[in-house]
């Protein structure tokens, strides 16, 4: 198995629901990636902001699992990098199986810590019908699987490029499952 890579980047500095991709972001410490919508000490989802605008941003980064494209295309769902709002587009890592906690290295500079798990929404129905149920699962005990990707805050700013290695670190004590946030 290849060791976990950055696969691609995007960031946006409007509220869409796609992001453009980009060669070299920028992320700041407590922050996000410079000129994203998304970046920022609070909130900025557009529904969390409307509930209560001051708390904290634990989703300043979307990461994705670039494997989950080519689950996807048996289905008929044609999926590319930032196509659903991720940030990093990773390679060889499973994400979904992290802790909460997870510390990821990305290239030299950057470090960031997973806060949880992306909940899947209806805006994915309008960028593609069906997508919304295809990035829902089942687990033997019957509970939800969400496979649209983790979120994270930066602990330490830098410059990300494509193909920067990702080392993980897991968080002291016993695993703590993603939860959605």
């Amino acid at each position: 198995m290849t060791a976990p890579y950055i696969q691609a980047l995007a960031h946006d500095g409007a509220h869409r629901f796609s992001k453009q991709t980009a060669q070299s972001p920028t992320l700041l410490k407590g922050f996000g990636v410079e000129g994203d919508a998304h970046a920022g000490v609070t909130v900025k989802h557009r529904s969390r902001v409307a509930h209560d605008p001051s708390q904290p941003n634990l989703r300043q980064l979307h990461l994705l699992h670039s494997e989950i494209f080519e689950d996807l295309a048996p289905q008929g769902f044609a999926l590319k990098p930032g196509d659903i709002g991720e940030n990093v587009t990773t390679r060889g890592l499973d994400l979904l199986g992290l802790g909460t906690g997870t510390r990821l290295c990305l290239g030299t500079e950057a470090v960031l810590e997973i806060t949880g798990l992306r909940n899947p929404c209806a805006q994915l129905d309008h960028f593609q019908a069906g997508l919304m149920a295809a990035m829902l699962g089942r687990d033997a005990a019957g509970g939800f699987i969400r496979k649209s990707g983790v979120m994270a805050i930066v602990l330490q700013g830098g410059v990300l490029r494509l193909g920067n290695p990702i080392i993980v670190i897991p968080p002291a004590g016993p695993h703590r499952p993603l939860l959605p946030v």
